[in-house]
């Protein structure tokens, strides 16, 4: 069995959305915690993925935000917090998936999250006049395990119907922002609430255990926990001229308690192709 480093110590997460379905189970049996829930702050306060309100800070600034107000509210000195981000892959047209969990503890000074970033996701949308065509919709988004979410006309009205989770509430609101709706058209777009959406639970559980695994990893020297790469270092070198090119040279690691550096080289006597060099291909 691993060390259990936080045998017996209470973790809080903040969460409406059931995230400890997927945390509780490995984060306690993986460090020895207990994991606290805490239900009574609207997380939705901090950004909606339905838009109604825009999340004002990055990604893992939020899920910081989460933690500070999990710690204050359950009052323990260490918390874990997930966020999410979803949008366009910058390269491939496919939506792109981002999820961390954060952990924080104040009483080691120790921030480390895991991360799953992928294109496992059934994010999408759909603007229709047909019924037909929105439960086709639906079928192919996975409903009713995936809510779906609706509003009349477009992404930006005000009239907003979430849990939408069986077939005869999906043609009731369906037919209720028809009438609503001065352009004609329904807005359908997937559910990317935690609870609502099988498939980015599924991911943040990935993330969790991307979290256990850095944990797990010890310092070599002090044996502290979160033993983890925090830093490329760019310049491997180019097959062509040799010169340092823009892939990453050297993994640097280094302990959060004892400052204990250790660099890795990747990839380990190879070099980099032309393509990523700014001499040989500008």
């Amino acid at each position: 069995m691993e060390k259990q480093i936080f045998k017996n110590r209470e973790i809080a997460l903040l969460t409406k959305h059931k995230k400890e379905i997927v945390i509780k189970p490995i984060l306690e049996k993986e460090t020895g915690c207990r994991l606290i829930v805490e239900t009574r702050f609207d997380t939705d306060k901090l950004g909606t993925f339905s838009r109604e309100i825009l999340r004002p800070k990055s990604q893992l600034d939020t899920a910081r935000m989460k933690i500070r107000t999990a710690m204050k509210l359950l009052k323990t000195d260490i918390a874990i917090a997930s966020e999410g981000s979803f949008s366009p892959h910058p390269f491939v047209p496919i939506a792109w998936n981002i999820e961390i969990v954060l952990l924080y503890d104040k009483k080691e000074n120790m921030e480390i999250y895991g991360v799953y970033e992928g294109a496992e996701t059934n994010f999408s949308h759909l603007k229709t006049n047909s019924f037909e065509e929105a439960v086709s919709f639906a079928k192919k988004i996975g409903f009713p395990e995936h809510y779906l979410i609706l509003r009349p006309d477009n992404e930006y009205s005000k009239i907003i119907f979430k849990d939408v989770d069986q077939s005869d509430k999906l043609k009731e609101v369906f037919d209720f922002c028809m009438s609503k709706a001065r352009e004609g058209t329904v807005f359908l777009e997937t559910d990317m609430r935690a609870h609502a959406n099988p498939t980015r639970m599924k991911n943040i559980e990935k993330a969790t255990q991307d979290l256990i695994s850095k944990l797990l990893s010890f310092c070599p020297d002090c044996g502290a926990p979160g033993f983890v790469v925090n830093e490329k270092i760019k310049g491997l070198p180019c097959e062509l001229c040799g010169l340092p090119s823009e892939m990453i040279l050297k993994y640097l690691r280094m302990c959060h308690k004892c400052k204990y550096t250790q660099e890795q080289l990747y990839p380990d006597g190879k070099v980099s192709p032309a393509q990523y060099c700014n001499y040989c291909n500008p």
